[in-house]
């Protein structure tokens, strides 16, 4: 008998057959993030375009539901090409299926537009852009992260409290009387700072 390793997503199985030819068969579970991992992109990296078609319909479920409307209606492509040049943008994908932008505030990395498309919510994607906001952010010796997440939303209060996120304070848009939007708050992890 021969022994012949596989590759399925990231795992590897041995498969033994009597003649030595390998027929594929699923041993194990494929990885859930199908390998994909985060990448930075630059501000003419042509994936940009599918980052903002990725946020605008990851957001258009929310509007009608906000006020006031969310800022997504006025990103453009231009927009988050100044946002690659002068801070970060991640996504996971040659095709984006996943998204998040990152700015240096005082001593905060503030987390903006985490898109994930509706195919691949639950597998880990947002998870895994977090974590890598949290390293970023302790790379540059800041306290933790921050983020905006607006009122109506407790769904997003919700995710963002099973990522570690706390809610630190609420704000109010111009114009409007009452919070709009509530700011949440996760700190560098003790074992990652020195």
């Amino acid at each position: 008998m021969v022994w012949v390793w596989l590759l399925y997503g990231l795992r590897m199985a041995a498969v033994h057959t009597p003649v030595g030819i390998a027929r594929p068969q699923i041993c194990c579970k494929p990885d859930r993030m199908m390998g994909l991992v985060p990448e930075r992109c630059g501000p003419d990296d042509p994936r940009l375009a599918d980052v903002l078609a990725l946020i605008r319909t990851c957001f258009e479920p929310m509007e009608g539901r906000l006020a006031p409307p969310s800022s997504v209606l006025q990103l453009t492509l231009t927009a988050v090409g100044v946002q690659a040049q002068r801070h970060e943008v991640w996504v996971c994908g040659d095709d984006p299926v996943a998204c998040v932008f990152l700015t240096r505030q005082r001593q905060h990395l503030y987390v903006g537009k985490l898109a994930v498309a509706e195919a691949y919510r639950g597998m880990g994607f947002a998870r895994r852009l977090i974590d890598l906001a949290e390293t970023r952010a302790e790379e540059r010796g800041l306290d933790g992260l921050e983020l905006q997440a607006r009122v109506e939303l407790t769904e997003n209060h919700d995710t963002f409290a099973k990522l570690g996120f706390v809610k630190v304070g609420r704000t109010m848009h111009p114009g409007y009387t009452r919070p709009t939007s509530i700011t949440m708050r996760k700190p560098v992890s003790k074992n990652l700072k020195k």
